[in-house]
C-alpha cells in the first residue's frame, strides 16, 4: 500500500464560478474559507489503473489520494471529506474482504460522511452492517428508513459540522432501490421521495439549525436525458431551494467543474461529480464574507 513513489499531483478544467478578481483578495481578515473534497462511485479501487491501462494507464490509487487530501488540509485546515456513495464492489478487494479494507481506508485518509449508494447493498443488509465498525466516519440518508432493520440507528438524516465558525448541513439522498437492486438485498429499507426528503432536510438545516452551507449527498445520477421523469441532481437543484451544493454519484459522469443549476428561488446550486474509481477527487472551496455571502471556486483534480 505505500505507492508514495507514484505521487503526482496535477490539476485539470478549474473553474472560477462568481469570483471576479484575484483568490488573493479571499485571504483578507475576516473572510472564511471552507474547502469541500469528494469522491463517489470508488468501487472498490484500492490500487492505481496499471501501466498498461488503455484509458486510465496509472491514474487513482488510495496512496494517491491520501496524499493530495493531505496537502490540501496542509493548505487549508477547513476541510470536509466527503463520499457520495458507491464505495463497494468492482475489484478483488470488495469479494474477498467485503468492504472491510475500502471503510479501513476511508478511515485513514478521515473522510468526514458518506451516504449510500446502491451498490452498499451488494452483500446484503447484514454486509453491511458488518462493517460499520471498521468505519470511523458517519452515514447520511434522509430518504432510507432503516428502522425495521440491523442498520437501525446507524444512518442518520443529517449532520452538521461547524468548521472556523461556518455552519455546514449535510443530507443524504438514494436512489430508489426497488428494480435496481434485489428485494432481498435491502430486505425492509423503506424509500421515499427524494425531493420531498430534501425540502425537509433544507428546512431542518437552514430554518431550524441556521446553517450558513447546506450540502446534498447524493446518489440519485446526474441527469437521464431519455428518462425525462426520474429524478436527478439537477431535477433535484431545479425543484427545491436553499441547498448550496449537490454532491453526486451513480452515473459516473466526470465533470471538470460544477455544473450551475437555478433553484426555485432563482438561486444558484452547484452539482458535481467526479466519475469514479478514484480517478479524480473533486474540491469545492467556499468563501464567506461579514454578512456570510458566499463565493466559490470548483474543480476536478486527477489524482
Amino acid at each position: 500500500m505505500k505507492r508514495r513513489d507514484f505521487i503526482e499531483k496535477t490539476a485539470a478544467g478549474t473553474a472560477l464560478l462568481g469570483i471576479s478578481g484575484s483568490l488573493s483578495s479571499f485571504q483578507s481578515s475576516g473572510v472564511k474559507h471552507l474547502t469541500i473534497l469528494h469522491t463517489n462511485d470508488v468501487h472498490s479501487h484500492i490500487d492505481p489503473f496499471p501501466a498498461d491501462d488503455p484509458r486510465n494507464a496509472n491514474m487513482g490509487g488510495v496512496a494517491r489520494r491520501a496524499a493530495l487530501i493531505e496537502s490540501v488540509r496542509n493548505e487549508n485546515p477547513n476541510v470536509l471529506l466527503l463520499d457520495a456513495g458507491d464505495i463497494f464492489q468492482g475489484t478483488p478487494y470488495f469479494n474477498y474482504y467485503g468492504g472491510e479494507l475500502e471503510f479501513k481506508l476511508m478511515s485513514m485518509m478521515q473522510y468526514d460522511l458518506s451516504t449510500i449508494g446502491n451498490h452498499d447493498f451488494d452483500n446484503g443488509l447484514q454486509g453491511l452492517f458488518a462493517q460499520m465498525p471498521h468505519a470511523k466516519f458517519e452515514f447520511v440518508s434522509a430518504n432510507y428508513d432503516f428502522k425495521n432493520t440491523v442498520m437501525d440507528g446507524l444512518v442518520k438524516p443529517y449532520k452538521i459540522f461547524n468548521k472556523n465558525g461556518i455552519k455546514v448541513g449535510v443530507f443524504g439522498i438514494g436512489i430508489e432501490l426497488n428494480g435496481l437492486v434485489d428485494k432481498k438485498m435491502y430486505l425492509e429499507t423503506v424509500y421515499s421521495d427524494p425531493v420531498e426528503a430534501s425540502q425537509e432536510m433544507v428546512r431542518i438545516l437552514k430554518k431550524e439549525q441556521g446553517c450558513d452551507i447546506v450540502i446534498c449527498l447524493s446518489h440519485l445520477g446526474y441527469n437521464y436525458k431519455n428518462e425525462p421523469n426520474k429524478i436527478s441532481d439537477l431535477k433535484l437543484a431545479a425543484l427545491t431551494k436553499d441547498i448550496d451544493l449537490i454532491i453526486g454519484g451513480h452515473t459516473h459522469t466526470f465533470l471538470d467543474k460544477p455544473t450551475v443549476v437555478k433553484n426555485l428561488d432563482n438561486q444558484d446550486v452547484l452539482v458535481n461529480q467526479v466519475g469514479c474509481y478514484g480517478i479524480n477527487l473533486g474540491r469545492i472551496d467556499f468563501y464567506l464574507d461579514f454578512d456570510k455571502s458566499k463565493t466559490t471556486q470548483g474543480k476536478s483534480i486527477v489524482v
